[in-house]
């Protein structure tokens, strides 16, 4: 469903979110641009409330650039099948509506696009021991 190789590293480097990733998993680097789209989006929020209208669109605009550049660049819609285009549009669902809610200045679009990246979050960490299972059993297959 998602790219091979590096490129989970190189979306995350590519849309600026500030942590450790070398020697992160593909699977944690998705987590980690989950993690920064919805810090962004925090911060938009706590922006639009306060009326700093240049940092509320920096941080939206970071919103965007995770989900365009990080989420959906990763996907290897090839591979993924009918998920992977799933994920795709919500993904462009996402950023209209981050777009949508720092035009209409909306803090519940904000909400709602937090809610969404959530849920996929969760859902992200919840197959990390399936990973985890599938990567360790090629190893023991080697083995053999």
């Amino acid at each position: 469903m998602f790219s091979p190789g590096n490129s989970g590293a190189n979306a995350y480097e590519r849309v600026g979110v500030e942590t450790g990733v070398m020697g992160a998993s593909p699977h944690r680097l998705i987590v980690l641009l989950y993690q920064g789209a919805r810090q962004a989006i925090v911060q938009a929020r706590m922006h639009l409330q306060q009326g700093n209208v240049p940092a509320r669109d920096e941080a939206i605009g970071k919103a965007i650039r995770i989900v365009e550049s990080g989420l959906q660049s990763s996907l290897n819609l090839e591979v993924g099948g009918e998920i992977a285009e799933r994920l795709d549009a919500l993904y462009s669902y996402m950023s209209r509506r981050l777009l949508e809610a720092n035009i209409k200045q909306s803090e519940a679009m904000l909400v709602e696009v937090d809610g969404l990246l959530a849920t996929l979050e969760e859902a992200w960490i919840g197959i990390a021991p399936e990973i985890a299972r599938m990567a360790a059993q090629p190893a023991a297959e080697s083995m053999r």
